[in-house]
Order: C-alpha cells, then sequence, then structure tokens
C-alpha cells in the first residue's frame, strides 16, 4: 500500500513532455508547462521564472541538439522546500566539435545558460549514453 502511494504521489506532480524538433516547440511546450505548475499551486512569480528556464532549456534543445528531446517538470521536496526541478534530455549535439555555428546570431543566442544560472537555485548538465540532460531546480517557496 505505502508503494501504491508513494507511485500515486510521484505520479501527481511529475510532467513528461516531447519536444518536437519544429518552430514553435517552444511555445507549445510554454502553455503545457503554465498549465501543469498552476495545478500544482507553484506560486506565480515561481511559475514565471520557472517558464523563462523552460524557455531556454527548450531553445537550446531545438536549436543546438540532435532530436529527441523531451522535458521533464516535477515538483518535490528538495532540503525541506519544494522545488521545481526542470529537465530537458536531448540526443547531444548537433554540431561536431570544430564545425562552425554559421547563420546563428550571436546578439539572439548565447544569453540562457547566463540566465538559467541567474534564476535556479541549483542547475547543472549530465552527460550520458544516448544524449544530454540539463537541469535546474527553483525553490517554490
Amino acid at each position: 500500500m505505502a508503494a501504491q502511494l508513494d507511485t500515486l504521489l510521484r505520479a501527481a506532480y511529475e510532467h513528461v513532455c516531447p519536444v518536437p524538433p519544429v518552430a514553435g516547440a517552444v511555445c507549445a511546450v510554454r502553455r503545457r508547462v503554465r498549465a501543469v505548475l498552476a495545478d500544482w499551486s507553484v506560486p506565480a512569480d515561481v511559475a514565471e521564472e520557472a517558464l523563462l528556464v523552460v524557455s531556454e532549456l527548450v531553445t537550446n534543445a531545438v536549436v543546438h541538439a540532435r532530436p529527441p528531446a523531451v522535458l521533464r517538470l516535477s515538483l518535490a521536496r528538495a532540503d525541506g522546500a519544494p522545488t521545481v526541478r526542470i529537465e530537458v534530455t536531448d540526443a547531444g549535439p548537433a554540431l561536431a566539435v570544430g564545425q562552425s555555428l554559421l547563420g546563428i546570431d550571436p546578439d539572439e543566442h548565447g544569453r540562457g545558460e547566463a540566465i538559467v544560472h541567474a534564476l535556479a537555485t541549483r542547475h547543472g548538465t549530465r552527460v550520458h549514453p544516448g544524449g544530454v540532460t540539463r537541469w535546474a531546480d527553483l525553490v517554490a517557496a
């Protein structure tokens, strides 16, 4: 019974969303995440920050990585405080080491990591067989 309850609680506060490798994917994912965070009663200011982080991580996956990409959103207690975890997993870099980023305007790209760093309590990157996961935690108190 305890294992079933644990599974139900975990499922209630975890959301997985595939990220299509198409224009408009970031906007669609943001709408979905906004609804999930509202259902979880995440405070509005934290939800807005989470949406910015989602935008940056998903954009990174769509622009710079190979598909497929998946967003995983969860709400759990970390160090006693409710924490929103945002994870985006992709299939790894689209460009081989040393390839040029021709056509990418540096005025419009390159600030995502700084934004995530500024908003997240903790963040990082895990490289694993089959891809890369970028994650960020935001305290939801």
